[in-house]
């Protein structure tokens, strides 16, 4: 791979990273005004539908809908979307939008054991030692009285560890178990679809239904961004997964937990103390020793119906 292909996936992954990252200050954005979880997550997973089923359309791709495909999708809106989104739009109410952003980084630190338990990883004291790191950033978020604006909020850090923790499983089940012969954007769109049908009763039936004939306010515009948002930035993951291979393409968490960070300073207008950002350091620690180590500087294209997640 040449210099300027090299250099322009790498400005490729700063983007998304960005865009990934912005999606936190968006939420909390959207639950400013009263819109809570389970109306928030019915349109997002709708939004999220029509954008990856036009691409999916463009593609000249179907999405098959067998009895085993469709308990597939529902299995990766539930653990993928519907439960870990609920919980971090939950989280969004309580806690700053930096420190769920820096929450996020757990992701890889939780795959790792799940992982080793599914029997797809091999133990190793270095990543161990990154479980431990993450572990030290949540006591220090949690911990010392200092550390958040409010000591009352450390009781909601666990509500904001269950989206991380999700996503960690995901991973996992994919690589256990693969996509059934699709591709991710497939996948998505198929789990977009089955999760809105889960969502929209349950935001019926607690009365957390979001009217979309307006009229619109900032939490109505920060939805639909982050909504196509993340629709988009997952494409250019899954394209860059197959161009440059999944251990390039994973770098992108520490983009992630950063543009969070710098994202809600900018917008939201948020501060940290000292603790905080020992937290975030200790995180980045934990994520860069607990991911594996490339045997190469960037893998070899694969197709990327045979990438996962």
């Amino acid at each position: 791979m040449t210099r300027p292909e090299t250099a322009g996936l790498v400005a490729l992954l700063v983007m998304l990273g960005a865009g990934w990252g912005l999606s936190q200050p968006l939420a909390k954005i959207a639950v400013s005004e009263g819109y809570r979880h389970f109306g928030l997550v019915f349109w997002q997973l709708v939004i999220g539908a029509v954008v990856l089923g036009a691409i999916t359309l463009l593609r000249g791709k179907g999405l098959p809908m067998g009895r085993v495909d469709l308990a597939f999708y529902t299995l990766i809106a539930l653990i993928g979307t519907v439960l870990p989104n609920t919980a971090s739009y939950q989280a969004a109410v309580y806690l700053p939008s930096g420190v769920i952003s820096i929450l996020l980084s757990l992701v890889p630190i939780f795959a790792f054991p799940i992982a080793l338990g599914l029997g797809i990883d091999r133990f190793s004291w270095r990543r161990v030692l990154g479980l431990v790191a993450g572990l030290l950033g949540v006591l220090l978020l949690v911990g010392p009285e200092a550390s958040l604006p409010d000591p009352a909020m450390a009781v909601f850090i666990p509500l904001a560890i269950i989206a991380p923790l999700f996503y960690g499983l995901e991973g996992n089940v994919v690589a256990r178990w693969g996509t059934r012969g699709l591709d991710p954007i497939q996948v998505l769109f198929g789990a977009s679809l089955i999760g809105s049908m889960i969502a929209l009763p349950l935001a019926v039936g607690t009365g957390q239904f979001i009217d979309p004939r307006g009229p619109w306010g900032a939490p109505d515009w920060a939805l639909i961004l982050s909504s196509l948002i993340h629709a988009a930035v997952y494409t250019g993951y899954v394209w860059t997964v197959g161009r440059a291979g999944s251990v390039f393409a994973a770098q992108v968490s520490y983009l992630v937990t950063l543009f969070g960070v710098l994202w809600a300073m900018l917008i939201l207008g948020e501060r940290y103390t000292a603790y905080i950002w020992a937290a975030l350091a200790a995180m980045l620690i934990g994520l860069f020793l607990v991911q594996p180590r490339p045997k190469a500087g960037l893998a070899p294209p694969a197709p990327i119906g045979k990438t996962a997640r």
